[in-house]
């Protein structure tokens, strides 16, 4: 068996270039896979962008390779699947759609971690399961929510582990002294810091940890093919999975996997096909996407065509941290830039001027609210004691720009923020004004009503409590020293969260709840889990959850 990544460690992992991608990600990377059935159904009609298995001849195929698992992706929940079943000993091969892979993301989500233990951080498990499958409308497998729970202290300790062995340091979101709020924060957030000096410094966060992992992966004798994108799922007559397809840089490769079969292939957050059969309502929440490219759904088709059930709510991860011009409206047909403040209380109106919602809720819900809203816009405003008040609001998760309790860094900091606003300044999309009035005119809304508004918000923010919407006292700030910032904003879109369902044992299962033997489904390629909303007051939810299922997967098919 030739092996095409020797030599090639740090280096074959490089590329990502742009900061975008650093805040992205989620176990991403490629395939597309095996035995027609029926597309899910958006607004009542069977959609067309699945399409059929692609039929591939045997004399198609160029190379046929046996390992014992294969995994399909080489993003978080793939590096961490493909460590965990070299570590026992099993032989893995990782196939990747791009020339380097996804990305491993800064926030990881985790319960009894070592570092959350030493920082006295207790978190009940039954308490916060119950709080997501409220998130969730209760459309998932709860008992997932608990292997999530017991299960991901070991993994983010794991994961320490290879970062300390690299010379770098995980850190635990500190935040014994929160205040409380009416949506509860759960303190689950764990994030590397790299050093200014590192060996590959200036490359994106989520290339550090891919090197890192890929690295580590290499020396335990992972093959990478990279530029090899799986295209069909192999099945036997049974009807099991027995490995899959992938198209290299020669021709088609066939690989048999004897133990089984891992697809997390990072959703479908860059197919807009799917996306607008599917959850239409998500392209009027977003006017940027930051998703890693190549997330096309090629997984989630795969084993469909396999077979497999899927979701039967579609959902997505998406922030409210983007600005669009004045003269523009939110949405998938604006193109806007990164406005990483959006995600904290400011006051937000609607284009009449008009404050709509609690501003202090997850970031996915003011989105949703402004659907409601004309044009699907909302509207930041604020005064030049925003500092004062970023502090004040004791946000925490990725919105946070200052360090935590325990001196853990953040996703971005105040310095970094001033900058993007700065350019969001220079470029047209934050309006500057010395009054109400000519800030309302340079954002295009009423300015009688902006100025009402104003100062009813003034008169909360004095009076310690919010009679309109309910928002945290904390939460609340004033709007009198000039110059006044105001700008018209929309959301980005991260990733999908809606997949195939699976079982306790990560098995996709087909439309009768019956495991498809051989297929293991973990990532965001996986369902089960999450519908309507991203629970986002629980730091790093998606990733944790991502790479504890990702590792016992790996230890699991090893041990076979």
């Amino acid at each position: 068996m030739k092996t095409e990544t020797k030599g090639m460690s740090r280096r074959a992992f490089l590329g990502l270039g742009a900061a975008t991608a650093a805040i992205a990600g989620a176990g991403l990377a490629g395939c597309s896979a095996g035995k027609p059935t029926t597309a899910p159904k958006a607004g009542g009609a069977a959609e067309d962008w699945l399409g059929s298995a692609p039929e591939i001849a045997e004399d198609e195929i160029v190379e046929t390779i046996d390992t014992e698992i294969l995994v399909c992706g080489a993003g978080t929940s793939g590096l961490f699947a493909a460590c965990s079943a070299a570590e026992e000993g099993a032989k893995v091969v990782c196939l990747e759609k791009g020339a380097i892979g996804g990305g491993v993301r800064d926030n990881l989500g985790a319960l009894n971690s070592r570092l959350q233990q030493e920082a006295g951080e207790t978190i009940d498990e039954n308490e916060i399961v119950n709080d997501m499958i409220r998130y969730a409308d209760n459309y998932c497998n709860p008992r997932l929510y608990h292997i999530w729970a017991q299960n991901s202290g070991e993994a983010i300790d794991w994961y320490q582990d290879r970062l300390e062995e690299a010379g770098f340091e995980l850190f635990f979101e500190g935040a014994k002294d929160a205040k409380p709020s009416l949506y509860k924060h759960w303190a689950t957030g764990h994030i590397p810091s790299w050093p200014a000096d590192a060996e590959f410094a200036g490359l994106s966060d989520v290339v550090n940890g891919k090197i890192v992992l890929g690295d580590y992966a290499e020396s335990k004798g992972v093959e990478f093919r990279f530029n090899t994108p799986m295209v069909k799922l192999v099945q036997d007559e049974s009807g099991a999975v027995t490995g899959a397809i992938a198209e290299g840089p020669d021709g088609y490769i066939k690989i048999n996997a004897s133990k089984g079969t891992v697809v997390c292939t990072g959703g479908y957050a860059r197919n807009e096909d799917m996306l607008k059969a599917l959850q239409p309502q998500t392209m009027d929440k977003y006017s940027l996407s930051i998703a890693i490219d190549g997330t096309t759904g090629d997984g989630i088709k795969a084993c469909l065509w396999a077979g497999a059930h899927m979701d039967e709510v579609h959902t997505a991860m998406v922030f409210d941290r983007v600005a669009v011009k004045p003269d523009e409206f939110g949405g998938s047909d604006t193109v806007g830039s990164l406005f990483w403040m959006g995600s904290n209380p400011w006051l937000k109106v609607n284009l009449n001027g008009e404050r709509f919602t609690n501003e202090a809720a997850p970031y996915d819900y003011i989105l949703n609210a402004t659907l409601t809203q004309p044009h699907h816009t909302v509207v930041d405003i604020w005064d030049s004691d925003y500092e004062q008040y970023l502090e004040q609001f004791d946000i925490h998760g990725c919105a946070r720009v200052f360090p935590f309790d325990n001196g853990a860094p953040t996703n971005m900091t105040l310095d970094a923020v001033k900058g993007l606003n700065q350019g969001l300044i220079d470029d047209g999309y934050i309006v500057v004004a010395d009054t109400i009035e000519e800030l309302a005119e340079g954002l295009g809304i009423p300015a009688d009503t902006l100025k009402a508004t104003v100062e009813r918000q003034n008169e909360n923010f004095d009076a310690g409590v919010d009679p309109d919407f309910g928002k945290d006292t904390h939460r609340l700030s004033a709007i009198r020293t000039a110059p006044f910032y105001g700008v018209r904003t929309s959301g980005y879109m991260l990733c999908t969260l809606d997949g195939i369902t699976i079982n306790e044992n990560f098995q996709a299962v087909n439309d009768g709840g019956e495991a498809i033997e051989g297929l293991y489904v973990t990532g965001v390629d996986s369902g089960s889990y999450y519908a309507h909303t991203y629970p986002n007051m629980s730091t790093g939810n998606c990733c944790g959850r991502s790479v504890t299922f990702a590792r016992m997967i790996g230890k699991a098919l090893a041990a076979k």
